[in-house]
């Protein structure tokens, strides 16, 4: 190989292993079988959740990976490889990815790195049926706010029974 096709794939290296550390959620995918109207429909989905979808070489993504602190890839990371990178929500490639393997039936997940977690198939899987941060927070402000709501109702009860 020549020194300036090396020093390309160490740029791109480098530059995969900086999204890797920023990232809140990585997913890895076996994109296998998928047509290209189905990839394009997948990527379209993803774009529209600001997550990040790329091919890449097993070889670079290995490496970025190891540069970024994240050891174990190398048995994830055979056959064909795809990655989607999240930097605001750690779930949701995983969920768009989850809900895209059921729909077509021919991705697979096959790991990732949820919040500085290394993650196999089965615990990205797990992460994809969390409910979304917002749907989280709707639930939250509900739970508190239940509490609130029915001293009201039973304060305006004892003040229609005295009137």
């Amino acid at each position: 190989m020549s020194e300036k096709i090396i020093k390309q794939k160490e740029a791109e290296v480098d530059a995969l292993a900086e999204k890797f550390g920023k990232a809140k959620g990585i997913v890895l995918v076996d994109y296998r079988g998928m047509s290209v109207a189905e990839d394009t429909a997948l990527r379209n989905a993803l774009r529209k959740e600001s997550v990040e979808y790329k091919v890449i070489k097993n070889r670079i993504m290995l490496r970025a990976f190891d540069k970024a602190g994240y050891k174990g890839f190398e048995e994830v990371l055979q056959g064909t490889s795809a990655v989607a990178i999240s930097y605001d929500d750690p779930v949701t490639p995983a969920k768009l990815l989850s809900e895209n393997a059921k729909k077509i039936n021919k991705t697979k997940l096959k790991g990732g790195v949820v919040e500085g977690n290394i993650m196999d198939e089965k615990q990205i899987a797990a992460v994809a049926n969390i409910p979304s941060k917002m749907t989280l927070l709707s639930q939250l402000v509900g739970l508190l706010t239940s509490p609130m709501r029915s001293l009201a109702v039973a304060v305006s009860e004892v003040a229609k029974k005295n009137a």
